[in-house]
């Protein structure tokens, strides 16, 4: 007889391997509350300091009560912290630096799960932010709630990304990446073209959303609860944060769920995932619908970000970007795309200090950030293949397994088996 062994879904989809996650969900919990009291009752008395000393007077406490938990939650819940106080003790520019990492990172994690888990390459996710940026600007313009607005910007750029996703029936590698680079170029000139709709390239002006808007006229003692209006960077900070938050647990979940393995096996071989029952029509569209939705999101986000939109910010080249940040980031790695996030964000600005420092034949040159991108991203598949993360991962084993760590044990294989030479 044979028995089939299954784990409950909590197991699955557990954010720490060792426990603390409800010691962790509930010191962001309990510590997200402290920071919109403060903000919402004492709007502008608390200093930088008095914010330093509160989040390290948390940071604290939560050690104490997680000492004893081995894993991530420690780390993770440090971290919160931080991202939570960031905004309060930063200057301005730090701030809206960190808010393009996070909507980076929403994009990141749709492709992530396209190239890295599903195998699919795309050239095309700049078309997708656009889609998703020009519907929160049209509808904002209508005056929709944000509870609208994100919404419609994921589902109608998952409608796209759905029937983008129908010629990945037929091709495979670079002409697929062939297909949707066209398809990218294609949607960047009906923008430029529909004038009526999206201010051809002249572009159009991204008014601010609210948020609750439905609570407009209700209060609670004297305290008017909406609507809640996403006019500074500060709101703007804690909006991303909170979807990039959303958007890397919602990836983790679909990693390890029947459809992540489904992706990994139509990555691995087709043929198998096929002669397995796996639905190749079914799961390749809808891995380029969850990544086009993502990507829609992020594209919402980032025209609140710009405040201006036009059809030459969804280039090819930002399709590029999102696909090195997932290359150096760490493919099939949710933790290697906010690295990479934070490297896309970092690279123009160190290359504009060293503009400054090299010869001016080099630092006048107009592609030097491109050509940087391809240096680092040719280096990263040569010596560290895993990017930024595998970094990440080998010095957490060494420290993990010191003084037993062992050279060699992050080795690249070079020998394969028969079935694996017709992937």
């Amino acid at each position: 007889m044979r028995y089939q062994f299954k784990t409950e879904y909590i197991q699955d989809i557990r954010l720490f391997r060792w426990g603390g996650a409800r010691a962790f969900w509930t010191l962001l919990g309990v510590y997200t509350l402290i920071v919109a009291g403060l903000n919402l009752f004492m709007p502008g008395q608390m200093t930088a300091l008095n914010w330093v000393g509160l989040g390290a007077v948390s940071a604290v406490l939560y050690t104490v009560v997680v000492r004893k938990v081995a894993g991530d939650a420690l780390w993770y819940g440090l971290l919160g912290i931080v991202v939570l106080t960031a905004p309060f003790v930063l200057d301005i520019y730090f701030v809206s630096q960190l808010t393009l990492v996070y909507i980076y990172a929403i994009a990141g994690v749709g492709l992530m799960l396209l190239v890295g888990q599903a195998g699919l390459i795309s050239l095309g996710h700049a078309a997708f932010m656009a889609c998703g940026a020009y519907v929160a600007a049209i509808m904002s313009q209508q005056g929709y709630d944000l509870l609208v607005i994100l919404p419609a910007a994921v589902l109608i750029s998952a409608m796209l990304g759905f029937i983008v996703g129908l010629p990945a029936l037929r091709m495979t590698g670079i002409y697929l990446g062939f297909a949707t680079y066209a398809f990218a170029y294609i949607f960047e000139e009906v923008l430029a073209r529909a004038d009526g709709l999206t201010g051809g390239n002249n572009g159009m002006l991204v008014e601010m959303p609210q948020l609750f808007t439905f609570l407009d006229g209700v209060k609670i003692g004297g305290l008017e609860l909406g609507p809640i209006v996403i006019d500074n960077e500060v709101k703007l900070y804690f909006l991303s944060l909170a979807l990039v938050a959303l958007t890397i647990l919602v990836g983790i979940n679909i990693l390890r769920s029947p459809t992540g393995r489904a992706f990994s096996a139509i990555r691995d071989s087709e043929v198998a995932a096929e002669a397995l029952g796996v639905n190749l029509a079914i799961y390749k569209t809808a891995a380029f619908a969850i990544s086009a939705g993502m990507a829609g999101l992020a594209g919402a986000l980032n025209a609140y970000f710009l405040s201006y939109i036009f059809p030459e910010a969804f280039t090819i080249l930002v399709s590029i970007e999102l696909l090195v940040m997932v290359l150096v980031g760490g493919l099939g790695s949710p933790l290697g795309v906010v690295f990479g996030a934070i490297f896309i964000v970092m690279v123009p600005e160190m290359v504009a200090i060293a503009k400054d420092i090299l010869p001016p034949a080099i630092g006048e040159q107009p592609g030097l950030k491109n050509g940087v991108y391809g240096l680092i991203l040719i280096l990263f598949l040569i010596f560290e293949p895993l990017g930024i993360h595998g970094w990440w991962l080998k010095a957490k084993t060494y420290f993990n397994l010191f003084p037993l760590y062992k050279q060699g044990l992050f080795k690249r294989q070079k020998s394969y088996m028969v079935s694996e030479r017709d992937r």
